[in-house]
């Protein structure tokens, strides 16, 4: 469901962007037509251009603002679902910091929490990622 709204606002945000940059357009033509020097012709044409990367600036801002809405859509459901704090999808959202989710989430004093990254499994032990034993494998091809 959150995939969809996403897409759908992603799309809504690109029209938009589509109608401002053509608004943009429509102005330059219209500056253009009144100014009386070449300069003035090319400020013209710079308005636009500023005018056009703002509306593309816009337009990151809300896909990255969207998919922020659907990782916090996302998250809330997990924890709903019984996963507790400090599981490796409680990444900070976007514009928040790490620090301010660690205050958030501190364990009670008196808990033994695991290090963050082991998931509860090797309390800070480090496990080698490849194979005992073996050579590393090579690409065969190079």
């Amino acid at each position: 469901m959150q995939s969809g709204k996403e897409k759908i606002s992603n799309m809504a945000s690109a029209a938009k962007e589509h109608v401002e940059v053509y608004k943009a357009k429509v102005e330059e033509k219209l500056e253009k037509a009144a100014a009386r020097t070449e300069e003035e012709k090319k400020i013209a044409e710079e308005r636009k251009k500023a005018k056009e990367a703002e509306a593309k600036k816009e337009l990151h801002e809300a896909k990255a603002r969207h998919a922020a809405e659907k990782l916090s859509h996302k998250q809330a459901h997990l924890r709903h679902h019984g996963h507790a704090a400090g599981h490796p999808t409680d990444h900070p959202l976007y514009g928040e910091t790490a620090a301010a989710t660690a205050t958030a989430a501190a364990p009670v004093s008196g808990q033994n929490e695991p290090v963050v990254g082991t998931h509860g499994h090797h309390h800070g032990a480090t496990a080698p990622t490849y194979p005992l034993g073996t050579q590393l494998q090579r690409n065969k091809r190079l």
